[in-house]
């Protein structure tokens, strides 16, 4: 789960790395996406709070390179997200 003030910026960088969201929100909660993974990880991007915001973390998702917008060749590399977090993509 990762916490954004720019919760569609966000959501549409992740979009384009493969992973497919659906708009959730559990009862008096804010609304959020989340996307489940190959074997079952869910991926979830909550708006950020004053008490609530992810700060410098790295990710890394390995991905068929044909299902990223637009494609990368196959290896791996560094992008950066909406809110500057560093992305590492091991496009196959």
């Amino acid at each position: 789960m990762i916490y954004t003030p720019n919760l569609e910026r966000c959501r549409i960088f992740y979009q384009a790395l493969g992973l497919a969201f659906e708009r959730e929100q559990h009862g008096s909660g804010p609304e959020h996406y989340a996307a489940v993974l190959p074997g079952g990880t869910v991926f979830e991007i909550y708006p950020a709070t004053e008490h609530r915001h992810t700060g410098a973390i790295r990710l890394g998702f390995a991905v068929e390179s044909q299902a990223l917008t637009p494609p990368l060749e196959p290896g791996r590399h560094l992008l950066t997200d909406p809110d500057g977090r560093t992305v590492e993509i091991d496009a196959q």
